[in-house]
């Protein structure tokens, strides 16, 4: 009499769950409301999960001898899942969360892929509308899953360098024809049979490598100066593939989620690529990260190292500073000395403001991310078109492990790399000073001219080493203390 029921709960869990995934991905474009826009999110997908059990009330009394078999692998791949991630997102170092989005974002890509291997492999992809959305949904989400792990390999430094070899864009190209030529066959060949996929399980296979295969190929040429940029893209291809198999599935939460991953993926992709100046087409296909071909003319200036305490208590004395972090700080996991040193010299009457480039990092927003985890408040921190005017009346740009993103190379050699590319004024400040391990080159593979300009001085050392001595320089001064 109330078989409806579960229905009517499925499709409301649904509802709530696609509306509570929009709303968190909306709180999360904004670096204040971030934090509470996750949990929003995570709640959805606890509500969407929940729902899916709702499922079993649908099953036929034949299918009741499986029910339980499918609920405790169902619990068990839940409980492993959750566990692994809930343990691996609380021990993961601020410079390895780039690796784990990237396995993350893989592994969304998989689902996706798995969720279409079931409907192919079991023959329920039925009418020509409905395996050509599942077909796609697995292209994308195989070539996420093997492109994310390649991405994650790079970046955790497993593979050292691009791999790059004479003709692989055509082999590529060819692996690509390859994959649609099947899927196309696929698509032709099952037409009008009463078991359509069940006869083709080997196309299926070949399917699936060759989507698995181009998604390793199209990621091994990359360098690693894009893989913010990659990471994006995946994580479009992941909610497009998500989107994709929710509608084979015929399951609004999937769809919705997966359509609002895809567009917000895509749009990061589109604004991360326009910081670089470049296009995505060129992070694709072009040696971007390589020794560059063109030949650096030479460097005017020479460079003048100081003392990371005279640097310090410059700064101190100055009355306006802004500090430009990058992957530097990261790497020393040293932030909280840093907003340690601000306050000492915000209790000088200085005015402290960060300034942050959209690709610093290796990862969209991992600056934002590591400067809140120090507990820098947010209205100290300025994103590249907000402040770059702000550095020509600035005493003092302290830099941090950054590089390409102050070269000025970007403004005046036509012939760079990284010409075009919008960078942060930092050469404008009245003074300069670079915390750098050693004298080493950006991903560009171009010497910093800003290194070498009159009011630039090298502050050289690991970053905690050097903001410890900072520390103590301002604070034998003897001047107030930060409260």
């Amino acid at each position: 009499m109330f078989s409806f029921i579960p229905q009517l709960l499925i499709g409301s869990a649904d509802l709530a769950a696609a509306l509570l995934f929009m709303y968190g991905l909306w709180r999360m474009s904004s670096p204040v409301t971030a934090p509470s826009g996750i949990r929003v999110a995570g709640l959805g997908m606890l509500v969407a999960i929940l729902a899916s059990f709702l499922y079993l009330f649908g099953v036929s009394a034949a299918a009741a001898p499986h029910l339980l078999v499918n609920i405790a692998l169902a619990v068990i791949a839940l409980a492993v899942g959750g566990g692994v991630a809930w343990w691996s997102g609380r021990k993961v170092a601020m410079t390895s969360m780039p690796q784990m989005v990237a396995l993350y974002n893989g592994m969304g890509g998989g689902a996706a892929g798995a969720i279409a291997a079931v409907e192919l492999f079991g023959n329920r992809a039925q009418g020509a509308t409905q395996l050509v959305v599942t077909l796609i949904g697995a292209l994308i989400g195989a070539v996420s899953l093997s492109g994310s792990l390649i991405a994650w390999a790079k970046l955790d430094g497993v593979i050292k360098r691009p791999l790059r070899v004479k003709g692989q864009k055509i082999f590529n190209a060819a692996i690509m024809v390859a994959t649609l030529v099947v899927g196309a066959y696929l698509i032709y060949a099952t037409q009008g049979a009463a078991q359509p996929l069940m006869s083709a399980p080997h196309l299926i296979e070949l399917y699936f490598a060759l989507s698995l295969l181009f998604g390793v190929l199209m990621t091994l040429p990359i360098g690693g100066a894009d893989m913010p940029v990659v990471i994006s893209i995946y994580n479009a291809f992941t909610g497009l593939a998500v989107g994709l198999e929710g509608f084979v599935l015929q399951n609004p939460a999937l769809m919705i989620a997966g359509m609002v991953v895809g567009a917000a993926g895509l749009l990061l992709t589109l604004l991360m690529a326009k910081a670089m100046n470049r296009s995505v087409s060129n992070v694709l296909f072009t040696n971007f990260g390589m020794a560059p071909k063109h030949k650096q003319g030479a460097i005017k200036g020479s460079l003048k190292p100081t003392a990371p305490g005279d640097a310090g208590i410059a700064m101190r004395y100055s009355s306006s500073v802004i500090i430009v972090p990058g992957y530097g700080l990261a790497v020393a996991q040293w932030q909280g000395k840093l907003y340690e040193f601000v306050k000492l010299l915000q209790a000088g009457g200085v005015s402290v403001k960060f300034a942050v480039h959209p690709v610093a990092g290796r990862m969209p927003g991992q600056m934002d991310v590591l400067l809140a985890e120090a507990g820098v408040p947010y209205d100290m921190i300025f994103q590249l078109e907000d402040i770059n005017s702000e550095f020509a009346s600035t005493d003092i740009a302290l830099v941090i492990g950054a590089n390409d993103v102050v070269n000025p190379a970007a403004r005046t050699d036509k012939s760079s790399p990284i010409f075009g590319m919008p960078i942060l004024n930092a050469d404008q400040a009245k003074r300069v000073f670079v915390i750098k391990r050693g004298e080493g080159k950006g991903y560009a593979g171009i010497v910093n001219a800003l290194f070498y300009s009159d009011n630039c001085n090298m502050v050289y050392g690991d970053a905690q080493a050097v903001l410890i001595s900072m520390i103590e320089a301002v604070r034998g001064l003897g001047l107030p203390a930060a409260a």
